[in-house]
């Protein structure tokens, strides 16, 4: 329940109406609000992101060549706004941070009267900006969280994922690893101190020990630590031979390049050339990373070299808008809201118990990685999982990752109840 202290958002015990104080589609216009990073150690990810979200309401509002909205199946999506009314947003910083991104998000709601929340690209940020949205009434579609617990132990009925997670990398990767560096390896592991990092560390030490792998030793970092010198040094002296870096964002890039700068590519240990692993990845963190992203294994998302009709008309709208093509972030950002305007042309309403109902269970192909289902019993989003490294020889500034494999969605599908949780009420 919506606590004393807080906004009455929706009226309480008038769902059979189905009307709702503050209703916002009540006005010409409908406001999405885009809730990114555009400071701190993941501001990169928050930009693309925010391009994202402009190109996607240009096109819901029936402005340039439509994008996404010429290949998603189905369709409800007319480009004349959203249920009839023209789309408008408000952004806020998240800054990498829970406090700050909550109280971003309160604004929206408090101020703006957004109907959805979208962004981020923290699992902290996700798991608490999804929290705020279950007592608020307001549905959050997650940008970027990869942390299992976003919708695991977290979950919540109003808010949905997109994006993979953990163990599906875990998954992805372990059968790469093993083809490309063998059964007999120890891993020694670099880990950002939060939910994302501590679940990321948990699957894919499962997913390599499983393989025959060993793990030396898992330490954790702080995000946005700049120096990670200190937690490198150990390595050289571990007797591990493959380094695994679980950071994301300008973290990823700072350990990956200053473990490239002590020559760990460059040594043997146990007999083996030394390998570095980065379990979640990106064309940005490559692309922060340069040369010392070069050879190196991970998984990603969705990447713009992708042939399918959906992936190519997006990279098409994206690139005419902004000169370059888009990267993981943005595109995760733009299906989201392409989805949560779909459901509520399919609900015929803004009402979000409403439009929750149309997003539970549903099946879709033709926004990229194949046909796709977002589960109802935990809002997670299955599809294939792209295996990527890091080209040697690139041809351009974006041409930095080569898919490995495309690992179908059936090979990192897991039980609903897998990581705990409850959804909790549709009327809160």
């Amino acid at each position: 329940m919506i606590g004393a202290t807080a906004p009455m958002h929706f009226i309480r015990n008038a769902y059979a109406a189905d009307s709702f104080r503050g209703d916002p589609g009540s006005g010409k216009s409908i406001f999405l609000g885009f809730n990114v990073p555009q400071t701190g150690p993941y501001a990169d990810e928050g930009a693309d992101e925010l391009r994202a979200y402009k190109l996607a309401v240009k096109h819901l509002n029936g402005e340039g060549d439509g994008g996404m909205l010429n290949t998603m199946k189905p369709n409800n999506l007319k480009g004349n706004g959203i249920l009839g009314k023209k789309v408008e947003f408000v952004t806020g910083d998240t800054q990498t941070k829970s406090d700050a991104a909550r109280a971003s998000a309160k604004r929206m709601i408090e101020k703006d009267n957004v109907a959805m929340i979208t962004g981020g690209s923290s699992s902290g940020v996700a798991v608490a900006v999804q929290g705020l949205c279950q007592e608020m009434g307001v549905i959050f579609m997650a940008g970027l969280t990869h942390s299992n617990d976003t919708t695991g132990k977290d979950k919540k009925r109003y808010g949905f994922r997109h994006f993979f997670n953990a163990y599906m990398s875990g998954q992805a990767l372990a059968p790469v690893l093993k083809d490309e560096y063998g059964t007999d390896r120890k891993a020694y592991h670099l880990t950002a101190d939060y939910t994302w990092g501590w679940t990321q560390e948990e699957s894919i030490k499962a997913a390599t020990e499983n393989i025959g792998w060993t793990t030396v030793n898992a330490v954790r970092t702080p995000v946005g630590a700049g120096d990670f010198s200190q937690y490198i040094t150990p390595v050289l002296n571990s007797g591990a031979d493959v380094l695994i870096l679980n950071h994301y964002g300008k973290d990823m890039v700072n350990s990956l390049t200053q473990a490239v700068q002590f020559g760990l590519k460059d040594k043997m240990v146990n007999g083996k050339k030394f390998e570095i692993v980065v379990p979640l990845y990106s064309r940005l963190m490559a692309q922060g990373a340069g040369d010392a992203a070069k050879g190196i294994l991970g998984t990603t998302n969705w990447h713009w070299s992708l042939s399918d009709a959906g992936s190519q008309a997006f990279v098409k709208s994206f690139g005419q808008e902004y000169g370059f093509p888009p990267s993981q972030a943005a595109h995760t950002c733009y299906v989201q809201t392409l989805l949560y305007a779909n459901a509520c042309e399919m609900a015929g309403t803004f009402a979000p118990w409403e439009v929750i109902k149309q997003l539970e269970g549903y099946e879709f192909d033709g926004m990229g990685n194949g046909p796709t289902l977002y589960r109802a019993e935990d809002h997670q989003c299955f599809k294939d999982v792209l295996v990527v490294r890091g080209k040697e020889k690139p041809q351009s500034a974006f041409d930095l990752l080569e898919v490995v494999k495309h690992v179908p969605r059936a090979q990192v599908e897991y039980p609903a109840d897998m990581f705990g949780g409850e959804l909790g009420p549709y009327k809160v």
